[in-house]
């Protein structure tokens, strides 16, 4: 009987490794028998996403997921939901196909339906994990709270009013709490950043205008996780309204939704909640069970009384401070927060009025978060743009006609830096028709980055003048501000070695200035001057110093060789040789084409003794173009121009002398020519 191997596996039993642990879409598909639509939207429902396994056993042109994950959708009773809706949504298509009009409206009024609740409590089991995730619920539904209505992306208007409340009451719960810490305009949209139980929460919000909706984009895909995130922001909205004692959902004033007021529909109905809520008597442990029933019988007479109230518009409807003053009465879960404090105090006792030209929803959720009262032209404003009382007035065009001079014309820009900066920023750089200056990022860390803007050291130091604090020179420390003794003796200690510095700059300059002329001096070959106090033997030594041009060439060479490694100096070395053998090798050939071998041993031995000397004309002119040849190559001259040096330094003198005699003989020529014609 053979042995078997330990790890022996048949082949075709059980899988190991990455393919047990993963599989593709297409085998979840299968596995779960659903489209590809119904698994992508149960994914993004269950916070199902896709693996990145190390080896991928399928190839790389496959997505991949966890088994366990797919095991997790397979049990996931919203899968038998989707079924039950698919096969009632074919029965709807068949009454259509059959022209059965009225069973076809019956079917869809008796359509299922789901919920998502159980899966929002079954992913964040903690209130806090839900504001972590907040930020892309935030920018999501405010995306789509600010989209036209399209039909053909399957976008309703019921979807978009359903984001549209929940972004204002979300925006209604920062403004009141005063939770609001960071504003940023850019060319995406506006950005925020609030903390709420010591979480920062970052959204993104698009400016005002007229969305185009791309054809690129799949709608279908962001629908899918908008309808998880509703469901999501409605209950972290139910929770935080109720941590403030506000009823949710709120019962707002028609009136003011009629006209698009919505956010300060909203701050009404807080400040009146909070303001019952605070009358209201809690229950002492020791009350009996009647004194109880009555206490729940005077709040639903109280709760009723409000909501007709508020249905026959009986609420005072121009309020100056009622707007966004919600914590005069009720209490604040981070009342002792100093940030907190801080942002309610910013714009205390100012009151703004906007034009119709600025922002208008982003100024109604800002300016109150920071303690501030605003109002608007238009209907059911708390205040008229003649009012005495107005502090500012935001305006953004270039020039404004009527000017009241108990206020100031500001543009929008000033209060999102004077948020980010939190100190009151003097308006004459905000001025209308001026340029205002650069909207910095509170987002980005300057220190960090290595580079601090001007403006940035202005706004530091308008905030240190607002603390009554000392900024420190620049090298000073803020512990040098604390002892002034050694501050002083510091500064004599450095003031001294600053004119020792000075001193010694200006012997270095005096010496520098010296040695360049005597080296311009030596350049240009004069002698230098003897000193009159010197002898006989200074002299002859001065001139004995005075250096050779080639000695200077040659040392200038050495210490360029030394500056090189072992390895490039062997490599110059090489190159020279080969220089040399090569200019030798072309002036032998040219004269071989022309001499005998006694001119070649001639050259030799001229070559041999530094000195050249040809027999020919002809041998000396192409001795000539060759040198030519090669001082004109630019990748030659570098290494070629020095060996030409040494090895033809009598050949151009030579070849003048022959030249001068050859030009005055033919001049005597022409000379007895003209005589003898004469």
């Amino acid at each position: 009987m053979v042995a078997r191997k330990k790890h022996y596996r048949p082949p075709g039993k059980k899988k190991e490794g990455n393919a047990a642990r993963y599989v593709t879409r297409s085998q979840a598909i299968k596995q779960l028998q659903v489209t590809l639509g119904f698994f992508r939207r149960l994914s993004i429902l269950k916070g199902i996403f896709p693996r990145e396994p190390k080896k991928k056993f399928k190839g790389n042109n496959h997505t991949y997921y966890h088994v366990k994950d797919v095991a997790f959708l397979q049990h996931e009773p919203l899968l038998d939901k989707f079924r039950d809706i698919r096969a009632y949504q074919k029965k709807i298509k068949k009454a259509e196909a059959k022209k059965n009009a009225d069973l076809a409206t019956l079917l869809r009024t008796r359509e299922p339906t789901y919920k998502l609740d159980r899966l929002v409590r079954e992913r964040y089991p903690k209130f806090v994990d839900a504001l972590r995730d907040l930020d892309d619920c935030l920018t999501m539904v405010h995306l789509f709270a600010a989209l036209p209505a399209v039909e053909r992306a399957k976008i309703d208007v019921e979807l978009i009013h359903n984001c549209r409340r929940l972004s204002h009451e979300w925006q209604a719960y920062v403004s009141r709490t005063y939770k609001l810490r960071k504003v940023f305009i850019s060319v995406k949209g506006i950005y925020y950043q609030a903390e709420i139980e010591g979480q920062k929460i970052t959204w993104l919000t698009p400016h005002a205008m007229q969305q185009v909706l791309p054809d690129d984009v799949n709608y279908s895909v962001m629908l899918t996780f908008l309808e998880f995130y509703e469901t999501l922001l409605g209950f972290v909205n139910f929770r935080l309204y109720h941590s403030i004692n506000v009823k949710y959902p709120p019962i707002l004033d028609p009136q003011l939704e009629a006209l698009a007021s919505d956010l300060y529909a909203l701050s009404r109905y807080i400040v009146s909640n909070s303001r019952t809520s605070t009358l209201e008597p809690k229950a002492a442990s020791s009350s009996t069970s009647e004194q109880l029933e009555a206490q729940k019988k005077e709040m639903q007479a109280d709760e009723s009384d409000l909501r007709l109230a508020q249905l026959q518009h009986q609420l005072p409807s121009n309020e100056p401070g009622a707007l966004m003053h919600l914590m005069e009465d009720a209490g604040c879960e981070n009342e002792d927060d100093h940030d907190t404090k801080e942002c309610r105090r910013l714009f205390k006792n100012m009151k703004f009025f906007l034009g119709r030209e600025v922002p208008r929803e982003s100024l109604l959720f800002v300016i109150p978060a920071f303690g501030g009262v605003v109002s608007w032209d238009g209907e059911a404003a708390p205040y008229k743009e003649a009012d005495q009382s107005i502090t500012h007035q935001i305006v953004d065009r270039p020039t404004q006609g009527h000017k009241y001079l108990s206020r100031e014309y500001v543009q929008p820009q000033w209060i999102y830096d004077c948020i980010n900066a939190r100190i009151i920023l003097p308006t004459e750089a905000y001025m209308v028709g001026r340029i205002p200056p650069p909207h910095l990022s509170p987002f980005v860390d300057n220190d960090a980055e290595g580079y601090i803007p001007d403006y940035a050291e202005t706004i530091k130091r308008l905030q240190a003048a607002a603390k009554n604090e000392v900024l420190p020179m620049p090298g000073v420390g803020k512990e040098d501000l604390d002892d002034p003794q050694n501050l002083l003796v510091e500064g004599y200690i450095s003031r001294a070695e600053a004119n020792e510095a000075v001193k010694t700059k200006k012997k270095m300059a005096t010496l520098e200035k010296q040695y360049h002329e005597e080296l311009q001096r030596e350049l240009q070959g004069a002698v230098m001057k003897k000193s009159k106090q010197g002898s006989e033997e200074d002299a002859k030594a001065s001139e004995e110093s005075v250096p050779d041009p080639k000695q200077i060439a040659e040392d200038i060479d050495t210490m360029s060789k030394l500056g090189m490694s072992r390895k490039k100096r062997g490599l110059l070395e090489a190159i020279e040789v080969c220089c040399f053998k090569q200019t030798y090798y072309w002036m032998s050939t040219v004269i071989r084409w022309e001499n005998d071998l006694i001119v070649n041993r001639d050259l030799k031995m001229s070559v041999a003794e530094g000195t050249l000397f040809c027999r020919r004309d002809f041998c000396l002119s192409s001795l000539h173009m060759l040198s030519a040849f090669i001082l004109q190559d630019d990748n030659m001259r570098n290494m070629k121009s020095r060996s030409l040096m040494y090895f033809f330094p009598l050949f151009f003198q030579k070849r003048k002398e022959r030249n001068t005699a050859r030009i005055s003989k033919l001049k005597e020529r022409k000379k007895k020519l003209k005589s003898s014609e004469n």
